[in-house]
């Protein structure tokens, strides 16, 4: 039986009214609690303006007491460091008082600064307090620190040389790859003849052709180049034509009853419908283009981050091949970050439907 009338009016009616009431006592002049969390967002309930200064402060301390175990120019560098993090600590958590966005920026990040902090303490713990760890395969913070100021030069124009063959590969892997699934995803003769042959060469690692390579190309660049592209494309091919072929028949039909002709179709109906999937092969091509690139330098490449760790290895200088380690972290991860601001741009239609 439906609940009378009056009675479901006076319901909502109360919804209603309940609605500003909650908002009110949310509100600061009602002494509530304001919450500037994300939906969905998940944040530590940790001190905000203490957490990162007092882990900053603590390993500073930490770093001193170990101090006198470890070369003087090294510890004199990582102090200065720790020193600094303390300082900024210290200074976002004053300035958190004042302004709103850093007191959001510091809820969100503070924890996980903090936890890395506390992660170097455990390190240098490890290493130079206990040396539980043998020398030289693992050194202190403060060595790699070291290690990374006295090669800056190197390392900097390593990354450069990095980055000109990861995106050389990369680009050429993304316009091959997206033409390719294109025309498997839209013609049945291209899927026909071609998809056979996307099963049975693309499963194959990129660095399985390095000895291929090396004897086609005699220069060593462009052999990397092309194996970073080789990785890149299989990825973005296959998503892309999978994206490609699923486009919704009733869309195509619109588009032909209103006239569109096959340039059409392919350019404005099939390929912003398979965006999603294009996207996935993009972000799958650009971590096997990571590996890729790394291994490539270390076989034929006389420059770059990879031929870098392998002859720091070489060396046995383990702080520098660390050092290298935590500069590809970074330029990894900064080159993942902008192809996420890329993502959101294009498919900001998305935004609440998917949460990636």
């Amino acid at each position: 039986m439906s609940p009378a009338p009056e009675t479901e009016t006076a319901r909502l009616l109360g919804g209603a009214a309940a609605k500003p009431r909650a908002e009110a006592a949310g509100s600061p002049a009602a002494g509530g609690v304001v919450t500037t969390e994300v939906p969905g967002e998940w944040l530590p309930s940790l001190p905000v303006f203490i957490t990162l200064p007092l882990a900053a402060i603590m390993m500073l301390v930490l770093h001193l007491v170990l101090a006198a175990r470890q070369p003087p120019v090294a510890a004199h560098h990582y102090t200065m460091f720790l020193g600094g993090v303390a300082a900024f600590s210290v200074g976002a958590a004053v300035l958190a008082a004042l302004a709103a966005p850093v007191r959001r920026w510091l809820k969100r990040m503070g924890p996980i600064f903090a936890a890395g902090l506390l992660l170097l303490g455990v390190w240098e713990v490890t290493t130079s307090g206990l040396e539980l760890l043998p020398m030289p395969y693992f050194p202190p913070p403060s060595g790699v620190l070291h290690s990374f100021m006295d090669d800056f030069d190197v390392i900097l124009d390593s990354t450069w040389h990095s980055l000109i063959l990861l995106l050389s590969g990369y680009a050429l892997g993304v316009v091959v790859g997206l033409v390719t699934g294109i025309c498997l995803g839209w013609s049945v003769r291209a899927r026909y003849w071609g998809m056979p042959v996307l099963k049975v060469l693309g499963p194959i690692p990129a660095t399985a052709w390095i000895p291929l390579a090396m004897v086609v190309s005699p220069d060593s660049s462009y052999s990397a180049v092309g194996l970073i592209a080789i990785a890149v494309w299989f990825p973005v091919s296959m998503l892309t034509a999978s994206g490609v072929a699923n486009t919704r028949a009733s869309f195509l039909d619109v588009a032909r009853t209103l006239g569109a002709g096959r340039a059409y179709l392919i350019l404005r109906v099939a390929i912003p419908a398979a965006m999603p999937n294009i996207f996935v092969g993009l972000f799958m091509g650009l971590g096997a283009s990571f590996l890729t690139l790394v291994v490539a330098e270390t076989v034929g490449v006389k420059s770059g981050l990879g031929w870098y760790v392998a002859w720091a290895q070489g060396w046995a200088e383990y702080g520098k091949v660390y050092a290298a380690l935590v500069v590809m972290a970074v330029f990894f991860s900064t080159i993942m970050s902008l192809l996420f601001v890329v993502r959101d741009k294009v498919l900001v239609w998305q935004k609440g439907m998917i949460r990636w």
